[in-house]
């Protein structure tokens, strides 16, 4: 005689984030670039409204920190960040498109940061971020993981690169990364070796932030 079996929620969002987590690592997934001239709207004052760099960074930043902006872009969060670790501190900010990276680089000029903000271009394969290895204090990964082809790939070395208590941010935007997908991504950064510290809501994006475990 089959047995009746009921299933909390959080069972079965698992399971279908598990199901989705592995269809990703199948096959590559489809991934989008958005094109560097889009650099210059995400870079306005006006995101503010909905993601203010100050209030978000302020509680994971302490002066003469190791701070990596991986896609970067114009560099919305990367200069405040520079900001606030100041002149014994280092951002490195990382992205696949030159044209950004330029921009920012004479961004950093004009606000008197380019002696702490160092750019890097990576690859879909390849962040550039061997040298940091075990040596970042933070990671931002600001609507960026949901463009990965590679994701486990991704978070994996975004692990490799802080040091044990260094933290990972990830913000998606809920228009381009459903509730599924977002928990697809949350049970892989799990999965890789993250503990999750808290979750973060923003006005019209999904946070989490992410702890590399201390050593033993």
């Amino acid at each position: 005689m089959a047995q009746n079996v009921k299933y909390s929620e959080d069972t079965i969002m698992d399971a279908m984030a598990s199901d989705f987590t592995a269809k990703i690592e199948e096959n590559p997934r489809d991934h989008h670039v958005c094109p560097w001239w889009v650099g210059y709207l995400i870079a306005s004052p006006l995101r503010k409204l909905g993601e203010n760099p100050d209030t978000i960074l302020t509680p994971l930043i302490e002066p003469g920190m190791t701070a990596v902006d991986i896609g970067c872009a114009m560099g919305f969060f990367s200069l405040p960040l520079a900001r606030m670790v100041g002149e014994s501190g280092r951002v490195v900010c990382v992205d696949v498109q030159e044209r950004m990276l330029a921009a920012l680089e004479r961004r950093a000029r004009r606000k008197g940061l380019d002696h702490t903000i160092e750019t890097r271009l990576a690859t879909q394969e390849d962040l550039g971020l061997e040298d940091l290895e075990g040596a970042a204090d933070l990671l931002l990964a600001i609507h960026v993981l949901h463009e990965t082809a590679y994701p486990r790939r991704f978070l994996t070395r975004c692990l490799d690169t802080l040091r044990p208590g260094g933290k990972l941010l990830v913000i998606e935007p809920k228009g381009h990364v459903s509730a599924e997908a977002f928990e697809a991504s949350r049970l892989q950064a799990i999965e890789v070796g993250f503990s999750e510290v808290e979750p973060r809501e923003l006005k019209k994006s999904r946070g989490l932030l992410l702890e590399k475990p201390e050593v033993d």
